[in-house]
């Protein structure tokens, strides 16, 4: 057996590369949005040309970035979404939210002082962990059967 897993959420610390890092040798294949801040806000403008509104300017980029993200959800056997503690990630449930509409399994990936605000989007998951040595335990477990330790 062999995983496709998309990590979504934020994109401001090294979860992604601690999970891939940790991952190492086990059949998984890992997709994820594009991860340069700049170059994610600023794609539609880079392309289609300048907005002078910010609403424009964003809206661009978002429309962009969501043929990324639909295919890589689409794709995926396991969609991993991170939930941050420096911003609101309206990002991160929304993609939450498509992967469990689609029936995609789900593990959702925040601390604990997130665990009242996301109760919905935990009772849509798999699993909710609460580090990125976890979700390795957890896909190891997946693919291996086998438990930490």
């Amino acid at each position: 057996m062999e995983l496709t897993v998309y990590l979504a959420g934020e994109i401001h610390s090294d979860w992604r590369k601690q999970i891939m890092d940790g991952a190492r040798g086990l059949a998984v294949r890992f997709t994820a949005p594009v991860t340069d801040h700049d170059a994610s806000d600023d794609c539609g403008v880079a392309i289609l040309g300048a907005e002078p509104d910010k609403f424009w300017h964003d809206r661009k980029g978002a429309a962009l970035n969501a043929i990324r993200t639909r295919k890589a959800i689409a794709d995926a056997d396991v969609v991993v979404v991170r939930f941050g503690d420096k911003y609101k990630q309206w990002n991160a449930a929304f993609d939450a939210g498509q992967a469990a509409a689609l029936g995609k399994s789900l593990i959702v990936l925040h601390g604990p002082e997130h665990a009242h605000a996301l109760k919905e989007v935990d009772a849509a998951a798999q699993a909710v962990a609460e580090t990125p040595q976890q979700v390795v335990d957890i896909l190891r477990y997946v693919l291996e059967g086998t438990l930490p330790g």
